[in-house]
């Protein structure tokens, strides 16, 4: 069966998009709450790591460190997050993009404050969301008939 995106007019398979839509908005709002959370957390001051930390980037608070969560990880995941909630045609490269940005703000950390267990666990969702959208996609394209939704 088919449905039209209320943003997009190209046909998406229903059934598929609604199993993946419904892991697409509560994960990636999920993500952004946490990205905020994690904003407010550095932008006060409260439970950060060591400022000597930011010695290498010339920084000597954790002001801008707090904003670039929110720019890199909170913005797209919250708009990836909507847009599946509107079904629109964009959730696919929104989850994309916001994996990707998750994925480059974790790795782009690791060198400051170390490896953890948290790292390990959001780059797993980074991996697991960009794996089911790339899913979506290759199931939802070229499939005019709907015959990619019962996969």
């Amino acid at each position: 069966m088919l449905a039209f995106s209320s943003v997009s007019t190209q046909p998406v398979p229903s059934a598929h998009l609604i199993r993946h839509r419904s892991i697409f908005v509560i994960a990636e709002a999920a993500l952004a709450l946490a990205a905020v959370a994690g904003s407010v957390q550095l932008l006060a001051g409260v439970q950060t790591p060591p400022v000597s930390d930011l010695a290498k980037l010339g920084l000597h608070s954790w002001v801008v460190p707090g904003l670039w969560l929110l720019l890199s990880v909170g913005i797209p995941s919250a708009t990836a997050s909507w847009l599946a909630w509107r079904r629109s045609g964009r959730t696919v490269p929104a989850v994309l993009f916001a994996s990707g940005a998750l994925a480059f703000e974790l790795v782009v950390q690791i060198p400051f404050v170390g490896p953890s267990v948290l790292q390990a666990v959001l780059g797993t969702c980074a991996v697991t969301l960009a794996a089911l959208a790339l899913h979506t996609r290759s199931t939802s394209t070229s499939q005019p008939d709907g015959a990619g939704a019962s996969r």
